[in-house]
């Protein structure tokens, strides 16, 4: 299956922010990384607001930094990174270590607001054209916040608003309830283990994918 990070997002963001596209019936079970809380609810109206948070080792200002920088976020979102910090700006990402800023597949969040060290909003303006009902990723608008538990601590939360009825939502929603849990606990082993490794990252993805064309596409 394909990943797809539409980071902050979204989380992203940030993702900014990460997620997986499957079917419906297939999606992963966010339950199975543990640290995270799921929050969510259901407004008056009756859309959905997606709801995550985790605590982290670290201050606020590293968790800033690790969404509002492109070394920050090359560190545990993606290989390609850039982030300009303003209301208006963007904060782009790929996957693809080929990718140059400014590509059509590249993950591009625009920021509406944000306040130093607590909160960032953003929604989505471009995203990977295999990205299940994309064409309503742009109605949802997430937003990152930052809570200073003092010893070195934070809890991060990514709030989600917009996920309207229908089909499409309903698959966004399922995407992103995996994504952006999956992106906070890589958030967390950030700061646990330390940036990640692009370079083996790839290196091992080479090699499972030389094992599946060696026998017959299973893999061990």
């Amino acid at each position: 299956m394909k990943r797809f990070v539409a980071t902050l997002a979204g989380a992203a963001a940030l993702a900014l922010s990460v997620a997986q596209a499957a079917e419906p019936a297939k999606f992963p079970d966010w339950r199975q990384y543990r640290d995270v809380t799921n929050s969510s609810f259901v407004e008056a109206d009756g859309d959905r607001v997606l709801q995550l948070s985790i605590v982290v080792t670290a201050s606020p200002a590293q968790v800033w930094d690790a969404f509002t920088t492109a070394e920050g976020y090359r560190a545990w979102v993606a290989p390609i990174a850039a982030v300009d910090l303003r209301i208006g700006g963007d904060i782009e990402a790929s996957y693809d270590p080929a990718a140059k800023i400014g590509g059509p597949d590249n993950i591009k969040n625009r920021i509406v607001a944000y306040v130093p060290q607590r909160l960032l909003s953003f929604r989505n303006v471009q995203a990977p054209r295999g990205l299940p009902h994309r064409e309503l990723f742009g109605d949802i608008v997430t937003t990152l916040e930052i809570e200073d538990l003092g010893a070195g601590r934070s809890r991060v939360s990514l709030t989600s608003v917009g996920y309207g009825p229908g089909e499409g939502f309903d698959t966004l929603y399922r995407h992103f309830e995996w994504g952006n849990a999956y992106s906070l606990n890589e958030l967390k082993k950030r700061f646990e283990t330390g940036p990640i490794d692009w370079a083996a990252v790839f290196e091992r993805q080479k090699a499972a994918a030389a094992s599946a064309t060696v026998t017959g596409g299973k893999t061990r």
